[in-house]
């Protein structure tokens, strides 16, 4: 997995690595729950913030400059509540859009994920490699300059699923998601073509990893599934220096923060409370209209 490297400066110089740091994960939903559980078990003890802008979910149906601006007034507010010393941004959409106005209006790191073109080109045999993304992610010169750099060689399919992040969110809430609805939209990444045939998909959202199991038992034939969130905690890792040895339980103080609130149900607080945010808080952002 790509991860956007231009996050600032390494807190180990500053000798912050001594204290204990408060990391920020932000997305416009659950996705980020899969970049979560990487971050914690590679800092456990750090104080986590996992905040969720599910008032703004999903993003992909907002204008650009609306995004960009939405981003911009939900971090203003949680920067200033939580005052992390890093940011992940677990969100391919804003992280492909919006980190260069993150890091010109804040002065602390920001980790983005970008999707996984160069390690999916280096580990496809057959040639042709899929992105699986939302539609802005999809259409984005980011996402073509990427292929252009890192994937001359290779054919590379993408594939922009309106309806995947929402069902991984539906499916994460306890509520009934059918197999086909899943198969419908990873299909156009399988293509087959003189005797070869994918054999990479990048889960360029990191709502997709949450539908990891059902993706390998529904795909079509046997493929390398690269997801994103090892190489976000590694970089993290790198930004704020390997964690202190913990004493006790070395388990991680966390909480969830949700702009919205609407769909917290009881099996979505219990899944919650499986990623370790039996505390959940919400910090009402509407969108505005």
């Amino acid at each position: 997995m790509q991860v956007d490297l231009l996050a600032g400066t390494a807190y180990r110089s500053a000798g912050l690595a001594l204290r204990t740091p408060t990391i920020l994960v932000f997305d416009s939903g659950l996705g980020g729950l899969t970049v979560l559980s990487r971050t914690m078990q590679a800092h456990a003890g750090a104080h986590v913030v996992y905040a969720a802008d599910d008032a703004g979910f999903p993003y992909g149906r907002l204008r650009e400059n609306d995004l960009v601006a939405r981003v911009l007034s939900v971090m203003e507010r949680l920067v200033a509540r939580f005052h992390p010393d890093l940011v992940v941004i677990a969100c391919n959409t804003a992280s492909t859009l919006v980190l260069p106005a993150l890091r010109a209006r804040f002065a602390i790191p920001f980790v983005g994920t970008v999707p996984a073109i160069k390690p999916a080109a280096a580990a496809t045999r057959s040639g042709l490699i899929s992105v699986l993304a939302t539609p802005g992610t999809v259409a984005r010169d980011y996402t073509r300059g990427l292929i252009e750099s890192y994937a001359g060689g290779c054919e590379v399919t993408l594939v922009g699923s309106t309806r995947l992040a929402g069902l991984a969110e539906a499916a994460l809430k306890g509520d009934p998601v059918d197999d086909d609805a899943i198969l419908a939209e990873i299909g156009p990444c399988f293509v087959a073509r003189a005797g070869t045939r994918t054999d990479v998909v990048t889960l360029s959202c990191t709502h997709y990893p949450l539908l990891l199991e059902r993706l390998k038992r529904l795909a079509p034939w046997p493929v390398d599934w690269i997801d994103p969130a090892p190489a976000i905690a590694r970089r993290v890792t790198q930004l704020l220096g390997a964690p202190a040895p913990q004493t006790g339980s070395g388990s991680s103080e966390a909480l969830a923060v949700f702009t919205g609130g609407v769909g917290l149900t009881g099996p979505l607080r219990i899944a919650l409370a499986g990623y370790g945010l039996a505390q959940v808080v919400i910090e009402p952002m509407p969108l505005a209209s």
